[in-house]
């Protein structure tokens, strides 16, 4: 594992996609907690909630950063390096 995350370079200043989660929203279901990518703002689920859109985006799209996108949290995880950015 790394030390240091060298996907920081690729931290937008970014719009969310959604006040949820972008597909949950679709299909009408419903999410436990949300994270927001970095790079592009799609805001998805956590992989508490049954459909990990999350995660499901970064294999997709293989955007390194996301961000909590629950109130009063601010904390940053790297996909890439499996680690907390700060």
């Amino acid at each position: 594992m790394a030390t240091t995350c060298q996907h920081v370079k690729e931290i937008r200043k970014v719009t969310p996609s959604a006040k949820g989660c972008e597909e949950c929203l679709k299909m009408g279901d419903s999410w436990v907690h949300l994270r927001l990518c970095l790079t592009c703002g799609h805001v998805g689920c956590c992989d508490s909630s049954k459909n990990k859109h999350a995660t499901k985006h970064f294999r997709a799209v293989h955007h390194p950063i996301i961000q909590s996108f629950e109130p009063g949290e601010d904390w940053r995880w790297c996909y890439v390096d499996a680690m907390m950015v700060e």
